[in-house]
């Protein structure tokens, strides 16, 4: 999803990592509310959306409610089981409300006793700075 003018958009280094036992907790909070439940999120294997109120549109569709923001995650890393918060965005809709990056995690994690703060952090390695597939193509055609 690619953040719109006007909303804040923050990478979570380090990320913030959730163990089998927690995140499972918050998986099912969010389940419990989620959206077409009459709840407030919609939560997919990589996409977590707070909205303001329950979807009403027609056939289960969004209608009036309006997005406050989306908490991107990454299942089993850094280790299997686990949940990883690597970027959060807050809607310009969203932050004229008042909510903020912090305060967006801080809902989705209030159900296991965390925040965004006092969550516990993990490095991701970076990803490459050049394809080494491409370079490993060149040095063996440089061979031939």
């Amino acid at each position: 999803m690619r953040p719109a003018p006007g909303d804040d958009t923050r990478i979570i280094r380090p990320a913030a990592v959730l163990d089998q036992r927690t995140a499972s907790r918050v998986l099912s909070e969010l389940e419990r509310l989620d959206v077409a439940r009459g709840g407030i999120w919609n939560a997919t294997s990589s996409l977590w959306q707070r909205y303001d109120q329950p979807w009403d549109g027609l056939g289960g569709a969004r209608g009036g409610a309006q997005l406050i923001g989306s908490i991107a995650v990454m299942y089993d890393a850094p280790n299997r089981h686990q949940i990883t918060i690597y970027k959060v965005t807050v809607s310009a809709y969203g932050l004229s409300l008042g909510w903020s990056v912090e305060s967006l995690c801080d809902d989705a994690l209030s159900w296991v006793g965390l925040s965004l703060d006092s969550c516990p952090r993990a490095e991701l390695a970076a990803p490459p700075s050049t394809d080494p597939f491409k370079r490993a193509a060149s040095a063996t055609h440089l061979l031939s």
